[in-house]
């Protein structure tokens, strides 16, 4: 069995950290301090003193109900985040970042098929990076049905830009959840969670048997039949920031944003074809 990565076992130690009830008094000053220090926006949410652990604030939800285009071509953002790269794969090669690229069969995975892999070829690849101050949770980009999903064990390697243009395959390194999905349009595409370093956890509701940084050290794979969820439903969080990757096939996505862009959870960023 390999061993764990030095990475994981320093995101597991955090995530008990995070998760810990203290006091009121002292969980106030941890919470205060972490929205001082981060520059967390906290306008949309509730006072930071009413979360009892600092990872209940990192999961925080809406105070209210964030709106979003209705129209069924609008493909939305599915979370808070910089776009940190988006373009054409080519080659079956995607940015990690400008000047670092990585081959898409490999972030993928063994466990899809030369088939499976093959729909993003001369797709679309769209990069969302979240940082630790941005709103962690993450939700359906357009009305979908889940095909299937693996958990690929892995590093916790941080995944900001420093890292990201020092380190290359970064993101086939990093644990990650693939999850392959078919729009309303029929085509298809990946939605991809890559963990990060002190992300201890990725929830995925849909399946709770996904365990993310735990024992587990092969890929661990769930197929669908009926799995149907539509856009804007929330689906899981990030216990710390981290990064969600689209992968689509070939004319699927008229994409609306660049690199660098600022990005809102239900901001319309491409356009179903």
């Amino acid at each position: 069995m390999n061993k764990r990565h030095i990475t994981s076992l320093f995101s597991q130690n955090f995530g008990k950290f995070a998760s810990k009830e203290f006091p009121s008094w002292f969980q106030n000053i941890v919470n205060q301090s972490y929205v001082s220090l981060m520059g967390l926006d906290m306008s949309d949410f509730h006072k930071p003193s009413t979360y009892k652990s600092l990872n209940a604030l990192f999961t925080r939800n809406f105070r209210e109900a964030r709106t979003f285009s209705l129209d069924a071509e609008d493909f939305i953002s599915p979370c808070d985040s910089l776009i940190s790269e988006t373009g054409t794969i080519t080659d079956d090669y995607a940015l990690q970042i400008k000047g670092m690229r990585y081959k898409c069969a490999d972030f993928i995975g063994s466990e899809f098929s030369e088939e499976e892999k093959a729909i993003v070829a001369d797709g679309t690849f769209i990069n969302c990076y979240l940082s630790p101050k941005d709103y962690h949770r993450y939700h359906i980009p357009t009305n979908l049905k889940v095909l299937k999903a693996v958990h690929v064990p892995g590093k916790f390697y941080p995944v900001n830009m420093p890292s990201l243009k020092k380190r290359l395959n970064l993101f086939i390194e990093n644990e990650r959840v693939v999850i392959l999905c078919e729009a309303s349009n029929g085509k298809r595409f990946y939605i991809i969670l890559v963990s990060a370093l002190n992300v201890g956890v990725m929830q995925v509701s849909f399946e709770p048997l996904i365990q993310t940084n735990a024992i587990a050290t092969s890929p661990q794979t769930y197929e669908f039949k009926d799995l149907y969820l539509n856009k804007g439903d929330d689906f899981g969080c990030f216990e710390m920031g981290s990064t969600i990757i689209i992968l689509s096939e070939k004319d699927m996505l008229d994409v609306s944003v660049n690199a660098d862009d600022d990005v809102k959870f239900g901001q319309t960023i491409a356009k179903l074809k």
